[in-house]
């Protein structure tokens, strides 16, 4: 029984590190579209609309990214 429980933890442990993992490529993925739509001459607010997120968040991805309009 207690063999069970442990096996059961670690396939969890390693579904959350998978999912982890995929959480950091699509928010990686995410930063470079709002990159390269503010490059493309997408206005801020349109990425805003698009993404959900704030125009401070924004802001910021592209200025780590160099960019700044």
């Amino acid at each position: 029984m207690t063999e069970d429980l442990m096996r059961q933890l670690a396939a969890a442990q390693a579904v959350l590190a998978q999912r982890r993992q995929e959480a950091d490529d699509a928010a990686r993925e995410l930063r470079a579209a709002i990159v390269a739509a503010a490059r493309g001459g997408v206005m801020q607010r349109a990425i805003v609309d698009a993404t959900g997120l704030s125009r401070e968040h924004v802001r910021r991805i592209c200025r780590d990214a160099g960019y700044k309009p």
